[in-house]
């Protein structure tokens, strides 16, 4: 049997992860793997940081998404909403996280790439977050997302809802997926 849909807010967010995903795999084959780990200017991060700050990013959300929906389970569950609603710090970020950067932000120490793994273990371990990520959201429709917090990784004193965090995370890939573009853009179609 085949599994229902999302409703049309979370197929939305599902379509911009699975969007990332084929603009990283437009990186990958644009950027020569010789390139892949260089800084072009040496205050910004290579392609491969920008990965890697991605991919650190998507673990560490994997956790508390899924925390979210185990406490969103055992809340009174109203009849499918209608509309998901952001709250307003979520919708704040949302506005703001997508490309092109607006304003800078210093990235907490957790989030900052360290070593960083081969091209193609970076893309793989890209892919299997993305299909974790896209996993939990299915399990999350239906819930009161509205009504489900969470705290950032970023940020501990920073929450919003779950459909607020849910909704951040493609445009905070987008947002470093530009920024890995930027890097060799002569090389990027």
């Amino acid at each position: 049997m085949p599994d229902a849909p999302l409703s049309p807010q979370l197929q939305a967010v599902a379509d911009e992860f699975r969007f990332a995903t084929a603009r990283l795999h437009a990186l990958r084959a644009a950027v020569p793997e010789s390139r892949w780990g260089v800084r072009r200017d040496p205050d910004r991060w290579s392609v491969a940081e920008c990965v890697a700050h991605l991919n650190l990013t998507s673990a560490a959300y994997l956790g508390i998404i899924g925390d979210a929906i185990a406490r969103g389970r055992a809340l009174p569950r109203p009849a499918r909403p209608r509309r998901y609603r952001r709250d307003p710090l979520g919708w704040l970020l949302w506005k703001m996280m997508p490309p092109p950067v607006r304003f800078r932000t210093r990235t907490a120490a957790a989030f900052v790439p360290g070593a960083v793994a081969p091209r193609d273990e970076q893309v793989a371990e890209f892919d299997r977050l993305q299909d974790e990520q896209l996993r939990l959201l299915a399990q999350a429709d239906g819930l009161p997302l509205g009504a489900i917090l969470v705290a950032s990784p970023f940020n501990a004193r920073v929450r919003y809802n779950l459909f607020s965090c849910l909704s951040i995370l493609p445009p905070h890939q987008h947002r470093h997926l530009w920024q890995a573009e930027q890097v060799w853009s002569d090389a990027v179609p």
